[in-house]
């Protein structure tokens, strides 16, 4: 067997099922699961409708490129939603079955093995990214994202003789779990850098259709790298999905989009790994990129449960709204992990223990004293479940 695989944590819904394991939660209070980041609004009807007029295409292999069509809408979404001048929907644009496994293989695709290899990280960081730098032969590099550095990566906190060694960074914006975007002078250092050392940018940017203010949504990756006179987007490949966009994480579709070259690299792994979406799910995918519709209404439903439930979660839990995504960061009177565990046995409420989320380097994981509260339940069970909360919280 692969030795690295013994090398892998335990995944947070795992531990976090060993901790309420034992808990008996009040039968007169309905379960509510605000742990897991998994969208509960119901799937535009749209999709329904393409997938089920594309189900005699099943007879078909999928191209592992993809369809033009979908290539072509995906292509013509970020340019819209970007502001991108141009990209070519043949060479700059790949469909994924979801961006998590493509944010995983991505790391088999740019590590070389023959030398010494770090992935640099956000710390908290979604687990695939640890994962995949280990299963790649890499050796992953923290970087802790507090509420004293802003949450902001301090590439800064990288030596000058770790640099050389760096061969994939991992960012996420908005960011999982704070919510945090990167701004174009973060950009900017970090194109900079990776000019000078060598290194692919993953953008991780799967929450970026999650925002308040319909008017200034987040910043991408492509977008800042155009901006910056980089219209070949250099070094970076951009990863979305149509998971939390389109409510739809069943459909297990997404897109890769960038540097040519890498993806060039990145289609000659795929051709081998052999994920390609099928076609009546590339052909429910084009009509969700061609819609917006629908998109807006989700954010206008998340936003006003942010509006309605962060207050009362602050009468208790020091928490902010965030600058996009569907998680409250809250800091906990107590350990992070009790507070969860405690929390379901009293009030029948999951949320996520930062810990979990996070690891412990240089004596300090920048998780503990939080909880994840992922707002995707029904506007009626998120403001329930924050009142439990906030009760709990007075009566720590």
């Amino acid at each position: 067997m692969n030795p690295d695989l013994a090398r892998l944590q335990p995944y947070p819904f795992e531990r976090l099922r060993q901790l309420l394991a034992g808990n008996a939660p009040p039968a007169t209070l309905a379960h509510i699961n605000l742990s897991i980041g998994e969208p509960k609004h119901a799937t535009p009807a749209l999709i329904f409708e393409a997938l089920t007029a594309a189900l005699p295409t099943l007879s078909s292999y999928p191209s592992t490129l993809g369809s033009e069509a979908l290539r072509e809408s995906i292509a013509a979404w970020l340019a819209r939603r970007f502001a991108l001048p141009r990209i070519d929907p043949a060479t700059q644009v790949m469909p994924v079955a979801g961006s998590r496994e493509a944010l995983f293989a991505f790391a088999q695709t740019v590590v070389d093995r023959t030398r010494a290899a770090r992935v640099v990280i956000p710390n908290p960081f979604y687990q695939i990214y640890e994962g995949a730098a280990l299963l790649a032969g890499a050796e992953p590099l923290f970087l802790p994202c507090t509420p004293e550095n802003g949450f902001r990566m301090d590439f800064a906190a990288v030596d000058a003789a770790t640099w050389p060694q760096v061969q994939l960074v991992y960012v996420c914006s908005p960011g999982n779990p704070h919510g945090r975007v990167m701004t174009l002078p973060e950009w900017r250092e970090l194109f900079d850098l990776a000019d000078r050392h060598g290194f692919v940018i993953a953008s991780d940017e799967c929450y970026s259709e999650i925002y308040f203010d319909d008017g200034s949504p987040p910043l991408g990756g492509l977008q800042a790298a155009a901006a910056l006179g980089r219209g070949g987007f250099e070094r970076l490949v951009a990863f979305g999905s149509l998971s939390k966009r389109s409510n739809a994480p069943g459909l297990r579709s997404g897109f890769v989009a960038g540097d040519a070259q890498a993806l060039r690299q990145f289609l000659l792994y795929r051709t081998y790994h052999g994920t390609a979406p099928s076609p009546a799910v590339q052909a429910a995918s084009v009509a969700a990129w061609r819609d917006e519709a629908h998109v807006v209404e989700n954010r206008r439903r998340y936003a006003a449960k942010f509006r309605l439930a962060t207050p009362i979660v602050q009468q208790a839990l020091d928490t902010a709204m965030p600058d996009a995504a569907f998680y409250l960061w809250a800091r906990t009177p107590i350990d992070d992990a009790e507070f969860a565990r405690r929390l379901h046995a009293q009030f029948n409420v999951t949320v996520l223990p930062g810990s979990f989320l996070s690891r412990t380097r240089d004596g300090l994981n920048p998780g503990a004293g939080f909880v994840r509260i992922a707002l995707v339940a029904e506007e009626a069970e998120v403001m329930e479940a924050a009142h439990r909360i906030a009760e709990f919280g007075r009566s720590l």
